[in-house]
């Protein structure tokens, strides 16, 4: 008869724990690679909301959310640029310079507070316009008030850097050959100085402000 003799563990004796450094390894290896796909993934969605022009929008025009389009784009850091909906305010922005449709919204092309302070005005400008000036372009307002026997004194600038809404259509407009009518805003300071030219048959005319494209 054969007699099995099993060891019983001494009291208070510790149970070692089983280590397998490839398990560590691989452990890590996974970890690692769940990080950098996280990392890819993060990289690869870095795109922002913001507003498009759903259509054309001129200066003057009021808008709010239902004439713009929200369009997530890489920006890489230049979102300040353009409108984003946390800029958009509940009674929504006055648009200040030109924006073609579906052309991102610069957030220079905007104002909050421009319909307050400007106002739009039709004049009749003597002499053909420039090539340059168009809807969006910036104007300065020239006059020259009109003397004694048909001399006109030396022009003098009314309104600096006035902003083009439209080029009016001369069509059942009371407007002599060799004038051309244009809608501007105006700063509502320079709205009494204007009339006063148009009042006095002052000889008006707009220059652009600055050369194309500088």
């Amino acid at each position: 008869m054969t007699t099995v003799i099993r060891e019983v563990p001494r009291p208070g004796a510790r149970r070692r724990l089983w280590f397998d450094p490839r398990f560590a390894i691989g452990l890590l290896l996974i970890v690692a690679s769940v990080a950098g796909v996280v990392a890819i993934v993060g990289a690869a969605d870095s795109t922002v909301l913001v507003y498009a022009a759903r259509e054309p929008l001129a200066p003057g025009d009021r808008i709010d959310s239902g004439d713009l389009v929200g369009t997530s784009v890489r920006l890489d850091g230049a979102e300040r640029l353009y409108l984003v909906p946390d800029d958009l305010p509940d009674d929504g922005l006055v648009v200040t310079k030109a924006v073609a449709e579906g052309e991102l919204v610069p957030a220079s092309a905007v104002g909050a507070a421009a319909g307050e302070r400007q106002t739009s005005i039709v004049l009749s400008v003597n002499g053909d316009l420039a090539a340059s000036v168009d809807a969006g372009s910036t104007v300065d307002v020239w006059s020259a008030r009109e003397s004694t026997g048909g001399v006109f004194e030396a022009p003098v600038v009314i309104v600096s850097a006035a902003t083009v809404v439209r080029l009016v259509d001369q069509q059942g407009l009371v407007v002599d050959d060799g004038w051309a009518a244009i809608e501007v805003l105006v700063p509502r300071t320079d709205v009494a100085r204007v009339l006063e030219a148009i009042a006095n048959d002052d000889a008006i005319a707009v220059v652009p402000a600055s050369l194309p494209g500088k």
